[in-house]
Parts: C-alpha cells; structure tokens; sequence
C-alpha cells in the first residue's frame, strides 16, 4: 500500500485587527504517503452523534508526522476538505503499517 501527496493549508498566527481578533497567515505543505479511504458506516454514524458532520474520508496519517491536523482545510486530489474531530493516534511502536494517526475530514461547504 502507498499513500498519496496532501496539501495541509497550515494557519499561524501573524498579527491582530483593529479589533484585536486573531490574523492568520496560511501557508500550504505537501504531505507525502497519506492514506485516504472510506469511512466505515460506524465512523459515519458515530461523527454525525458526536460532531453533527458527515466524514468523507478517514486519513491515515504517516509515522514521523508532526503537522497540526486540527480543524484545517486540506486539499485531497486537488478538492478542498476540512478535518475536524480529535486526531485518533495508536502508539508509533506498536503499529506494524507506516501509519499510526487518522483524521476526519468533511467536504468544504
């Protein structure tokens, strides 16, 4: 199995308005070998309960990644999505696959 190339739009705070909110600028990075499949009807179900968000896909997240996942638009096949819901990790160790994270993510509205 191999995954495919991800673009993570990556937000980092650069400054405030004029009425002190947040700005962000956003940069995009190119995630190699994530894994995109389909979400299990339990998965499906379990997000609407739990977030009121349908998943679209289930990512699968490479060993060694370090990039924020949480609620971020990343672009799959050249479509935007955005993830959401806590990050599922096993422990790094004790995966056999070269993927020991998933993400949720839903089609951007």
């Amino acid at each position: 199995m191999k995954g495919v190339t991800v673009v993570l739009h990556e937000r980092t705070q650069s400054g405030v308005d004029g009425m002190n909110n947040p700005v962000y600028a956003v940069r995009r990075t190119s995630v190699s070998n994530v894994l995109v499949g389909e979400p299990t009807t339990d998965e499906i179900a379990s997000a609407i309960g739990q977030y009121g968000k349908k998943i679209t896909y289930m990512l699968g997240l490479p060993k060694g990644d370090s990039h924020v996942w949480t609620d971020t638009v990343v672009e799959i096949f050249g479509e935007p999505f955005r993830t959401f819901g806590d990050t599922i990790q096993g422990i790094e160790e004790n995966v056999p696959t070269p993927w020991h994270k998933k993400v949720r993510v839903m089609r951007c509205e």
